[in-house]
Parts: structure tokens; sequence; C-alpha cells
């Protein structure tokens, strides 16, 4: 039996999965926690991955490794390979202005066409003007740039030159200065952010590998790439109900969205990855639980026992700021109060109607650039929650496909690493709980929220 593990350093955590690279059944599997915040020192991510490697069982008997991570994580090092500060995150959204000048600088028109996308506070490019504007000490120190899941492959690998560092298309087309279409780093939009240039990983094509410590290593992926590879999306819409909320679809075409909704990212087989993210997902539902004192089972009764539309009451869960749309200082807030309805089922319904309704304005965005979205795949930790599972397709309008919960973004970098010695990805089958239809497909959750988002909208950007 030929063993691969794929890993999966998330914001909140690291799992590692090893499978049979033929089968793709699971052998074992072992995962740690990352501190919270915005802003982590990297090493707390090299130690969660050891840990989780142990728990796992180690990678002594596995062929072939590939490791998935969060997107635009900024990880700086100096000419010795040494991390200069503390990375800063795609939530972190003090790059807000930085993002604002860099499109103000050429036009969103030019940033579209350089890089696919319009860059936003969670992309690398806005972290590095940020560095460069308030740490410019820091900045000049700057010998290499890369991302989590290239710093990780790079420590895994025992890796001691910076020219080692390694990444994909997938996690290089989220920086804001690669052109995935090309297939280039575009080192004049780095350079323009951080005020020199660096050096950046290479980027390895779909089923190309790297040696280290005795093991083939795959390229790796930003983790919605991974997960779409995992859940076996082909060419399916996927909502990904993480930390981050996101619907995505593999195209043959890159996307051209000037207005910054849809993020012409590249996927992990050599196509693109519309995708469109929005910053408030599971976590809505967590802040939900406290309110209410209860656990999300709790919460998910008490919000199956509300009715449609929670008795008008809507939440706009902008608890994070938001991404989609680009406000990263908003501020959430709770909509048509009454005496009548401010209840704990209606204020659990609310949170839950509030997270998919910002999805579904993510899956109109995507059909406005030529996506077709028959069926949802519905994943994410927060997509095990049965009223999430009830609501999804009342308000997507399409049928919701439920996979078995499982760990797709480190599933799509296992089936990577099987990738890197075969050539193609394996065909491993993909279990899927349910199919839930919209028995009654109602617009008015989606008009009730649409009319709320206006008059939040109305009331903070006068």
């Amino acid at each position: 039996m030929t063993l691969v593990a794929g890993v999966d350093s998330s914001t909140q955590s690291c799992k590692v999965v090893i499978r049979d690279a033929s089968s793709g059944e699971l052998v074992r599997h072992g995962s740690s926690r990352h501190p919270d915040g915005t802003e982590i020192d990297p090493a707390h991510w090299d130690h969660a991955l050891r840990q989780a490697i142990d728990e796992a069982g180690g990678l002594h008997d596995v062929a072939a490794v590939s490791v998935a991570g969060q997107q635009h994580g900024a990880v700086c090092l100096d000419e010795n390979g040494r991390v200069v500060r503390p990375a800063l995150l795609w939530n972190d959204t003090r790059s807000a202005h930085a993002a604002e000048q860099l499109v103000a600088e050429i036009g969103p028109d030019a940033w579209v066409d350089a890089t696919g996308s319009v860059p936003v506070a969670s992309f690398t490019v806005t972290k590095l003007r940020w560095i460069a504007e308030h740490e410019p000490s820091i900045a000049d120190r700057i010998a290499a740039v890369c991302l989590p899941h290239d710093w990780l492959t790079w420590r895994l690998r025992g890796a001691a030159g910076l020219d080692e560092l390694i990444t994909d298309r997938s996690d290089a087309s989220g920086t804001g200065y690669f052109d995935s279409v090309d297939n280039t780093y575009r080192r004049d939009l780095l350079v323009r952010a951080l005020g020199h240039d660096v050096l950046l990983p290479r980027v390895l094509g779909p089923h190309e590998q790297a040696d280290g410590n005795g093991i083939v290593f795959g390229p790796g992926a930003g983790d919605n790439a991974a997960s779409a590879v995992g859940v076996g999306a082909g060419d399916d819409v996927v909502v990904s109900l993480g930390t981050s909320g996101t619907a995505f679809v593999r195209s043959y075409v890159p996307p051209r969205d000037t207005s910054g909704s849809v993020a012409g990212f590249a996927d992990a087989t050599g196509a693109f990855l519309p995708l469109v993210c929005t910053l408030n997902a599971a976590r809505v539902l967590d802040a939900a639980c406290v309110v209410l004192d209860v656990d999300h089972a709790r919460l998910s009764a008490l919000a199956l026992s509300a009715p449609e539309g929670a008795g008008g009451l809507v939440m706009v869960p902008y608890l994070s700021g938001e991404r989609t749309p680009n406000l990263p200082e908003a501020t959430g807030s709770l909509l048509g109060m009454t005496n009548e309805n401010m209840t704990p089922a209606n204020i659990a319904r609310a949170a839950v109607e509030g997270v998919l309704c910002g999805l579904a304005d993510a899956l109109d965005a995507l059909v406005a650039h030529g996506a077709t979205v028959n069926a949802v795949r519905l994943v994410g930790g927060a997509a095990a929650s049965p009223a999430v599972r009830a609501i999804a397709p009342l308000v997507f309008g399409v049928p919701v496909l439920l996979p078995a919960p499982g760990e797709y973004v480190a599933d799509g970098a296992a089936r990577q690493a099987a990738s890197v010695l075969t050539g193609s990805l394996p065909d491993w089958p993909v279990s899927v709980d349910a199919v839930a239809q919209p028995t009654a497909h109602s617009t008015s959750v989606r008009e009730r929220y649409s009319e709320a988002r206006t008059h939040w909208m109305g009331r903070h950007h006068r």
C-alpha cells in the first residue's frame, strides 16, 4: 500500500490525513489547534503541524506529502530565512487603507488586467504596503515573501536556502502580484507595494514535485482550491462555511470583475477558480451561541423552530467587517426588531439566514460573471448544522448536496500528493450524505435581507 499525506493549515487549526494513494481510504489522521488572532508568529503553525503529524503516526511510511493552507497571509523572511515579523493573516483588516491606495494608484481595470483581481484588505500585496508605510525598518529587512503553505512546505522539506521556496498557482493568485494567465509574477506591483524587489517562491505546476527529507512533495494549494479537489467538485459550485464564507467554481476562462466582488484566482488543476469571499460565516453562529447562551445543537434547534424570515428579524452579519461587499470597518446589525419577534428562536434563525443570504449574494456575483448554478456542494464546519442544511436550499433556491463531514482541504492536498506520484488526480469516491431540495423556494428572505442591507448602508455610509 502506497500512502500519501495531505495537510490543511487553516486559520484555526492544522489537520493531517494519511490515505491510501490508490483507493483514498483513510489510514490515520491527526490535528492540533492554532492560536486565535489576525497576526500570528508562523512558529505556531510549524509547532501545530509537527504535533498533528505525530498524532497521525508520523510520515516514516508516506511516499508523498502536499500542504494546503489559508490564503494571503504574508510570511516575510530576511536574507537568512528568519521570520522578521508575525504574519499578517487574510482576516487582518488594518491594510484596508493600503488596499484603497493601491487600487487608486493604477485603477481597478489595470489590477484586473494584471492579476485577475482587484486587491482588498485580505490580499498579500496590501499587507506589504502596510508594512512599508508603518514599519519601514522591517520592510527594509525583507528578502523573501511567501504564503503560509509555502513556508510550511519549506520547513517540512528541511530546505535551507530561500531559493528552495515553492508554491502553486492557486495560492500565488491570491497575492495580488501574480498573473495566473501568463503564470508569472508581476514584480512591478510587488515593488509598488513594498518599495523593493524580493525573492518569491518558485511556482510549480499542478502535478510537479519537489524533494525533501526523503519524501516527495506536491506544490500545495490555497485552502479553497484544495477543498474543490477534496470534495470532487468538478464543475459544481462549492459553498464553504468556515471562519470565512466562500463560493467558488472551476472555470476555464479567467473572470474579469472590476468591481472586486469576484476574485480571479487560479485553481489546483490548471484552470481558474472565480471566488467570492465573505468574512462572516461560522463565527457569526458562534457569536449567536454566546448571546443566547446555548451550544450549536441548541442554536440549530431554535433556528428550525422559528418561521421562515424569523418573524421579520434580519441580521446583517458584518461582525468582522466585510470583504464582499468591501467594508473592512463595518459592524453588524439586527434590524426589524419588535416586541413580538425578539425571541431566542428568531434571533437564531436570523443569524443562520443572514450568513446564508450573504453567500447567496456571492452566488449571484458568480452567475453575473458566467457561472451556472444548478446545484451547490455545501462544505465547511458550519455545514454540519442541521439548521444550515435545512435553510440553505430555501435561500439558495437550488438543490444543495451535503457531502459527509470530512477534512476536504486536507483530502484535496492528499489527492494532489497522490497525483505527483502518478501524473493525474486519483478518482477517489466522495460520500454525499444527502441532497436537500428547495421544497418551496421563497424570495422573501432574500428580499428582506436586501432591504435591511440597503437600510444599513444608508445609515452607515451617508
